[in-house]
C-alpha cells in the first residue's frame, strides 16, 4: 500500500518543478525552428512515469477492493506495531527511526516468514559487504597517514641540522 501512495504522489510533485532548457545553437541563427517546446521535453519523460503511476494506482485499488483473506487484520497488526514503536521511541532521533521500523519488521515477519528470511539474507550480505568496505577504507587511511610522512621528513631535516657544527663569534664591544 505504501508503494501505491508513493508512486501516485511523485508525479503530482513534479508539477512544482521548474526546469530550464538550453538549446545548443549559435546566437545568430536562433529561429522558431530551433526553439524547443515544453511539450517535446516533458512528454518524453514524464508521460511514461505518469502512466506507470496510474497503472500502479489501479492495481493497488483493485487489490484493496478484493484483498486476500486475512489481509486487513495483518495490516492492522503491522500498523499497530509501528504506532507502538512511535510511542516507545521518545528521546533520541535514532530511536524514532529504529523502533517503528523494527517493530513493523517484526510484525511483518510473523505473518510473512519466507519473505522475511529472503530479505534478511540479502540485507545480511549487503551489510557484510559494506562493513568490509568500511574496514578496508579505514585501514588504508590508518596506514597511509600523510601527517606521519611529513613529520618524518621534518625530523630528518632537523637531524641533518643538528649534525652541523655551529660557530658562534663573540664580539667584544670594548
Amino acid at each position: 500500500m505504501f508503494k501505491v501512495m508513493q508512486l501516485v504522489a511523485a508525479p503530482a510533485s513534479l508539477s512544482f518543478l521548474a526546469v530550464r532548457v538550453h538549446a545548443a545553437a549559435p546566437e545568430n541563427e536562433t529561429s522558431k525552428k530551433n526553439l524547443l517546446k515544453v511539450d517535446e521535453n516533458v512528454y518524453g519523460k514524464v508521460l511514461p512515469r505518469a502512466e506507470k503511476a496510474m497503472e500502479y494506482g489501479k492495481e493497488g485499488r483493485d487489490f484493496l477492493k478484493n484483498p486476500p483473506p486475512g489481509f486487513y487484520p495483518r495490516l492492522g497488526v503491522i500498523g499497530f506495531a509501528g504506532i507502538v514503536g512511535l510511542f516507545l521511541s521518545r528521546g533520541s532521533k535514532m530511536k524514532r527511526l529504529v523502533y517503528p521500523i523494527g517493530f513493523m519488521g517484526i510484525g511483518a515477519s510473523l505473518y510473512y516468514p519466507q519473505q522475511a528470511i529472503a530479505i534478511a539474507k540479502v540485507t545480511g550480505s549487503q551489510l557484510y559487504d559494506w562493513s568490509l568496505q568500511a574496514y578496508i577504507t579505514i585501514e588504508s587511511l590508518w596506514k597511509e597517514n600523510p601527517k606521519k610522512k611529513r613529520s618524518a621528513k621534518v625530523s630528518d631535516k632537523g637531524d641533518a641540522d643538528r649534525d652541523k657544527t655551529v660557530k658562534v663569534q663573540e664580539s667584544s664591544s670594548e
